[in-house]
């Protein structure tokens, strides 16, 4: 085994978990999130990301928002808060931050505009306004599959000269890309995965960790993973990756947050209740996530 890290590293590193929000009678579950919080800080969760995709946050209201920051604070009080704030629009993304400023939030994921579709210059632009518009960390999201655009390696490199903007989530799949900027980033620029089953590899070309969906239901064994990765043991790295590959993919079986609602649901976490556009998992993911979560009991 190789000797652990020795250089520095970023302060959002590891596991950080991409927080569902638990609804009942379709208004959010504040025991269950209360339950599902505590769950990922006894798993010691580097850091968790609430309001993001995974948290049908845009089928949430401003106070509902609020709430579910302060609940999420009260039950993991010292644990970073990475919170989604990101719009296809620049002055609405602008006064989201302006509500946030006061939240529990200790930096802000941002994903780049969706559907407007802008190019490397409007991206470099609204992020570079949205910078100027907060003092806490920014961490840009680039999940071309979602937004239809990609943020470049030169336009997320150029970004990274600005002091506040931190890191970057990248779930474009595009393993040259992500090399180009794990190679060429500034040191303590954070390179985050935002696909689990790409942590491996990814970890092991020198990325920094994970925004994760899958350790919504297995924290403990996705903060592991990360750790085992971060010391360089890429045996017992491997063995957990490929334990854990059955999970991460049919964690996407359907538009995500399905499944992975579905599974905590099996598990006796919440309710199986998403809010429309989004609707519950088919009975053939039901029985193929009850099959998953069967052969990772000892991990749950």
């Amino acid at each position: 085994m190789q000797a652990p890290h020795t250089r520095p590293l970023p302060p959002w590193t590891g596991c950080g978990t991409a927080l569902i929000t638990p609804f009942q009678q379709q208004a959010v579950d504040q025991k269950a999130l209360r339950h599902l919080v505590r769950r990922q800080v006894n798993a010691g969760i580097h850091f968790l990301v609430p309001l993001g995709t995974t948290a049908e946050t845009p089928c949430l209201e401003d106070d509902e928002k609020m709430h579910i920051l302060s609940v999420i604070r009260e039950e993991a009080p010292r644990t970073p808060l990475l919170v989604g704030a990101g719009s296809n629009s620049t002055a609405a993304t602008c006064r989201n931050l302006k509500k946030l400023a006061n939240s529990p939030a200790d930096g802000f994921l941002l994903v780049t505009p969706y559907y407007n579709k802008p190019t490397q210059q409007g991206l470099w632009e609204h992020f570079r306004t949205l910078a100027e518009s907060t003092d806490k960390d920014i961490i840009l999201y680039n999940v071309p599959g979602r937004t239809g655009v990609n943020l470049s390696t030169e336009t997320t490199l150029r970004l990274a000269e600005l002091p506040n903007i931190v890191g970057i989530k990248e779930a474009s799949g595009n393993y040259s890309q992500i090399c180009e900027i794990i190679r060429n980033a500034p040191t303590g620029f954070s390179i985050l995965s935002g696909n689990d089953d790409e942590v491996l590899s990814l970890m092991c070309s020198g990325a920094h960790g994970v925004i994760s969906v899958a350790s919504n239901i297995v924290p403990a064994s996705m903060v592991h993973l990360c750790e085992r990765l971060l010391h360089q043991d890429l045996e017992a790295a491997r063995e957990l990756h490929l334990r854990l590959l059955p999970l991460f993919k049919h964690c996407f079986v359907e538009s995500n947050p399905i499944p992975v609602k579905a599974a905590l649901a099996q598990l006796g976490l919440i309710q199986n209740e998403l809010r429309l556009p989004l609707t519950p998992a088919t009975e053939n993911t039901q029985t193929l996530l009850k099959q998953t979560l069967a052969q990772l009991n000892d991990l749950l």
